[in-house]
């Protein structure tokens, strides 16, 4: 984490990264700054300079609903500071809005010189990475024009135009460019302030994005503040029932995680054409729709917020695919992997506009529509997304595979993602020397997904469809497919289950942690999930803070890899729901206990990621150097402990 990185702020699919002073500096790499509104950098330099100088920073920007910090202009011991700087900014939707107020610290007036400088890259969040690709853009243009109280940046692009409007009050005494090339400007202003008197400056920076409803007017930070405190408080202010012998961090880990997923909130189109909030996946890479995170952040959350996968439901049946486009990887009945509304996804220079390259997403609908329909009692859903539920199955019998292969199957792809279950990145589904399995790869926890979707399927046909030869049909290919699974995925040597199958019918031999979420999906016997719970507790694969993807001492074993030996909170608590699932409780309350004591690190906020490293290497967790945060399907796992923990309290 770069050391001048102050707070982030996140609200309805707009982000705010900014420095400990408040300010934006245009960076890249691993966490870039600026304000981030669909996919798109829309502020990417916010400099404050006070008599020609950068402000000292007395109290570093912090805060959650809002940043605040404190500056001065330089001073010292004899000659301190003329006067103090009360910094605040705050988010709407589209929207970062700030207050200076000046305060004087001398029984005479003075007057103080302020320069913001401002511009607005329009970089897509695909430019930013640090992959080293490179996109052409023929014939975009950037342009910033001043007007009579700030500035207006541009950026067309053939019939793409995006804008950012900068306004300021006072207005500025002069606004003029930053050198001779790029759209910087400089805002100038020459500020009275009374004698220990006081005086302000507002400004405001409203993204419009190209294609997006207009963001709502926002005046000051005070008011993006109270909007987003009382949306927060709406979302969060019904308690949470704990068991009464639960780790005391566990209430700070949920109370932490429900104020997360409340801004990681994104609007979306729901099926009849509404907009509904769903769990964006994380800041500062994902925070638009994701199949597969939003499914399962949807699920950890819905015992206590069941109106998440219901948005999440409608939105993903919205989306369902219709039709075969082989280069986003669309085939009737599949769920989307991602939504993307920027540039490069517009022109179709990357494929993820809106991309469909997951293998699990598609029966994980159908788990989560099953599940939100006992939870709530309210089989309308159901009902209402009858369709798009068979359309579901149907595409894991045919483009998904279980028809021609027996199992679920992907095939990489060479524009999109060479590995579609969770573990997306190149090399993550390898074998135990750490050689990626080609494809067609069947991998362990889509299996499981599979079995549980079919399962839960039928029990809708016979309860809310009736249809009980539709059951019976499902139920009849889940027994099978249960049975193949155990007879191809066991590794009799190792007693665990593969990672994979290659497209050769090869197993995938790595120790990884996949298997635990076979135990949640109820595909393993009991004898052999016990024996796989047992296993994951093991030290080559508990750190003591969490179960890592790979277990260590394999030759493809990597403590700062993404999916090769690091840890991710969410996959633990898939593994945990499974534990608790086989009632194998002290297993649960030791992994329970180990993601709880990583979190207290972290202000009770679980990361994407943890590096793999075990307690006895270092007695706090290490960080993971590319991690998310917040990020949905981390933000809920505390929720997912909770529930574990309520499964295992005695009847």
């Amino acid at each position: 984490m770069n050391d001048r990185q102050g707070p982030t702020l996140v609200r309805s699919g707009t982000f705010a990264v900014l420095g400990t002073d408040g300010s934006i500096t245009g960076r890249g790499g691993t966490i870039p700054d600026g304000l981030f509104h669909r996919d798109a950098r829309h502020l990417s330099r916010l400099a404050l300079s006070v008599g020609g100088v950068a402000p000292t920073v007395l109290v570093p920007s912090s805060g959650e609903h809002s940043a605040r910090c404190v500056l001065t202009p330089p001073g010292t011991r004899d000659e301190p500071a003329d006067y103090t700087i009360f910094r605040e900014q705050a988010l709407g939707e589209g929207v970062l809005t700030e207050h200076l107020r000046l305060v004087n610290n001398l029984p005479s007036p003075v007057t103080a010189i302020l320069v913001f400088t401002l511009d607005a890259d329009f970089a897509d969040q695909f430019e930013l990475r640090s992959d080293r690709r490179r996109y052409l853009k023929e014939g975009a243009e950037r342009a910033a024009q001043a007007g009579p109280d700030g500035v207006t940046f541009s950026y067309r692009r053939g019939h793409w135009l995006s804008r950012t409007v900068v306004h300021a009050s006072p207005a500025p005494a002069s606004v003029r460019p930053d050198g001779d090339e790029g759209t910087a400007q400089r805002l100038e202003w020459r500020l009275d302030v009374p004698a220990h008197g006081s005086a302000s400056l507002t400004l405001t920076a409203t993204a419009y994005a190209h294609g997006a409803p207009v963001p709502a007017a926002v005046t000051s930070p005070q008011e993006a503040r109270s909007e987003l405190a009382r949306d927060t408080q709406a979302f969060t202010d019904v308690p949470l029932s704990l068991p009464a012998d639960a780790p005391a961090s566990l209430a700070a880990a949920c109370a932490r995680g429900l104020s997360d997923l409340a801004g990681l909130r994104v609007p979306v189109t729901g099926t009849g054409g509404e907009l509904v909030r769903v769990p964006g996946a994380g800041v500062p890479w994902f925070l638009t729709l994701f199949g597969r995170d939003s499914l399962l952040t949807s699920l950890f959350a819905l015992p206590y917020r069941p109106e998440l996968a219901a948005a999440t439901l409608s939105a993903l049946a919205a989306t369902q695919g219709t039709g075969h486009d082989p280069d986003r990887g669309e085939q009737p009945g599949r769920i989307v992997h991602e939504i993307r509304h920027g540039e490069l996804a517009h022109f179709r220079q990357v494929p993820y506009g809106r991309y469909y390259g997951s293998i699990d997403a598609t029966p994980l609908f159908l788990v989560l529509l099953e599940k939100y329909t006992r939870a709530t009692g309210d089989p309308s859903p159901a009902s209402r997304w009858e369709g798009q539920a068979r359309a579901a199955v149907d595409w894991m019998f045919r483009d998904g595979g279980l028809d021609e292969h027996g199992y679920l199957v992907y095939t990489p792809d060479v524009r999109g993602l060479v590995n579609q279950n969770w573990k997306d990145s190149a090399g993550a589904v390898c074998f135990a020397d750490g050689t990626q399995a080609e494809g067609p790869i069947a991998v362990s926890e889509a299996q499981g997904y599979a079995y549980d979707a079919l399962v839960r399927t039928a029990r809708l046909a016979r309860t809310c469809w009736s249809d009980a030869a539709y059951a019976e049909r499902l139920e009849r290919a889940a027994a099978e497919l249960r049975d193949r699974f155990s007879r191809d995925f066991w590794m009799p040597e190792a007693d665990f289950p593969a990672l994979a199958l290659d497209g050769r019918g090869r197993q995938a031999d790595a120790l990884a942690s996949d298997a635990g979420h076979l135990l949640w999906s109820g595909i393993l016997d009991a004898e052999q999930a016990g024996r796989v719970g047992r296993r994951l507790m093991e030290p080559d694969f508990f750190s003591g803070w969490a179960v890592r993807t790979l277990a260590s001492g394999q030759r493809a074993y990597h403590p700062l890899s993404y999916h090769r030996g690091s840890c991710w909170p969410h996959d633990n608590a898939v593994i945990l729901l499974g534990l608790a699932r086989h009632g194998l409780a002290d297993e649960a309350r030791t992994l329970s206990q180990g993601l709880l004591d990583a979190s207290a690190y972290y202000g009770h906020r679980l990361p994407e990621v943890l590096a793999g490293y075990g307690r006895t290497e270092h007695p706090r967790p290490v960080p993971y150097p590319h991690s998310c945060s917040p990020q949905a399907w981390a933000t809920a796992t505390p929720l997912a402990v909770l529930s574990a923990l309520r499964r295992l309290r005695p009847a």
